[in-house]
């Protein structure tokens, strides 16, 4: 199953407190596939969700409506009575839903506000899997009912984007803690908890793997830096040898022509003078422009030294 699957799922098997249920069951109604004067309607792949929005209308109307099922398994749950759905919205407008636009003391509870946005959820939100991205959204046909969504988001102190894709309203979250936050305010807890893991999990993948690719840089300059020391080496042996050194040089040369894998630090405690890594390096640059002088004296052909 997918994450916004599993969400679904835990919000499915949450008890909801007694005061709850009314509101809960009006956001499975109001933000269902279809909500309009002649006509209700909701289809998903979840026949739990489908037994739920059929108590919704029970509990509000004390209808029952049929469940019918897809041969690909998908369930549809359909209402066209138009007395039935005029008395829906009635019960609906009684539960202070629409007031809660214009009036942030509606009356309604901090608890009850969390089961109506675990309602819509249920029925026209998904979640992605936060392995992949942060990305939670609701999608509500109507305008009048995504300004009633947004408000009781922002009751929870959850603050959405939105915009439209194909002609439908779309609220949306991307921040990791918002959509946390929202989750388990909307009763899914261990979904919440394993987004946090998931990214822990990437965090730490993440730095992993910039600390493996700065050793992988640092060793590829110093196997380059110390291919080019080689090579003046090399340019100093066939120009006069090693023995036209200074003795402390000479010695740097040595480590360095005989260990081309030893890095600055190595030849650092190689050599036998208690010299720093820095002064290693000082004196390659010195072997180095020896080097380069020798070289471009002789034409890049070994002659004897001075």
């Amino acid at each position: 199953m997918s994450f916004s699957s599993d969400v679904k799922q835990e919000l499915l098997g949450t008890a909801l407190n007694p005061c709850c249920e009314p509101l809960f069951s009006a956001a499975l109604i109001m933000f269902g596939r279809e909500y309009t004067g002649q006509r209700l309607s909701m289809l998903t792949e979840t026949p739990a969700i489908a037994d739920a929005y059929v108590s919704a209308v029970q509990l509000l109307s004390g209808k029952t409506p049929s469940v019918m099922q897809s041969e690909c398994g998908n369930c549809k749950v359909e209402v066209d009575d138009a007395g039935l759905i005029d008395a829906l919205t009635a019960e609906i407008r009684s539960l202070s839903v629409y007031q809660v636009r214009d009036n942030d003391d509606a009356g309604l509870s901090p608890c009850c506000i969390s089961s109506f946005v675990r309602g819509a959820f249920l029925v026209c939100g998904t979640v992605t899997d936060p392995n992949k991205e942060y990305h939670l959204e609701f999608s509500c046909s109507a305008a009048s009912r995504t300004a009633v969504l947004a408000h009781f988001l922002a009751r929870l102190g959850v603050h959405v984007k939105t915009t439209k894709r194909s002609g439908v309203n779309i609220l949306y979250l991307k921040s990791s803690e918002e959509i946390e936050d929202l989750l388990t305010e909307m009763g899914a807890s261990e979904q919440a908890m394993m987004m946090m893991g998931a990214k822990v999990y990437k965090d730490i993948r993440n730095t992993v793997n910039r600390r493996v690719n700065f050793e992988n840089a640092n060793i590829a300059r110093s196997m380059n830096a110390a291919t080019k020391q080689f090579a003046a080496i090399e340019t100093i042996m066939k120009t006069g040898g090693l023995e036209s050194l200074s003795p402390e040089l000479r010695e740097c040369a040595r480590l360095r022509y005989e260990n081309i894998e030893m890095t600055a630090a190595e030849i650092a405690k190689a050599l036998p003078d208690g010299i720093s890594v820095s002064g290693v390096n000082h004196r390659m640059k010195r072997i180095m422009r020896i080097a380069e002088d020798r070289a471009a004296r002789t034409g890049g052909q070994a002659d004897a030294e001075e």
